[in-house]
């Protein structure tokens, strides 16, 4: 008996791509920041693109503090939800197409966030990246660090405690 033929990888990359940005888009929020995701496997990076409305002091410039914690709280929230939706639709357990018409994941509820501001944010795009140290079926605790020209010249991090979704809201594929 022949076994079914493999999806073409642009397929599935598309598929994956597809939920991820219904993900985002789904925060007017990480919009107006101009944060944007980039993908690759599981791993997810965020991107802080420039723009003239997220420099807080003009005179240095740089980054302002409030944009700058905000860029990691949503690093943590959207690779927390990232990390739980993976599994299910890689599994088949829910349909990408149905996520992306509107039908989302509830995303975690920040408990607390501390921020360490370890250097001016310059007036450029800044890259971040969110470590999961524990997630429970109640209770997650992420750590983010930011970073702009060099990945080991880190300019802010935070650590996070988010309160986890009981129920999905999403539907498993019928």
């Amino acid at each position: 008996m022949a076994r079914p033929r493999p999806e073409p990888i642009q397929v599935v990359k598309q598929r994956r791509d597809a939920a991820l940005n219904a993900l985002v888009e789904a925060v007017p929020y990480i919009g107006f920041l101009g944060i944007t995701f980039d993908r690759r496997g599981d791993e997810l990076t965020a991107v802080l693109n420039y723009d003239e409305k997220l420099i807080g002091n003009p005179l240095l410039p740089a980054l302002h503090g409030g944009a700058t914690a905000a860029f990691l709280e949503v690093t943590a929230i959207i690779t927390l939800g990232w990390s739980q939706l993976w599994p299910r639709i890689e599994s088949g357990e829910f349909d990408a197409n149905v996520l992306t018409a509107g039908k989302l994941p509830r995303l975690p509820k920040t408990i607390d966030m501390s921020v360490d501001y370890l250097r001016s944010g310059l007036p450029r795009d800044a890259y971040a990246r969110a470590k999961i140290s524990r997630s429970g079926r109640r209770y997650a605790s992420v750590h983010v660090m930011a970073w702009q020209d060099h990945h080991d010249k880190i300019f802010a991090q935070a650590t996070g405690h988010f309160l986890m979704p009981q129920a999905p809201v999403v539907s498993p594929v019928e």
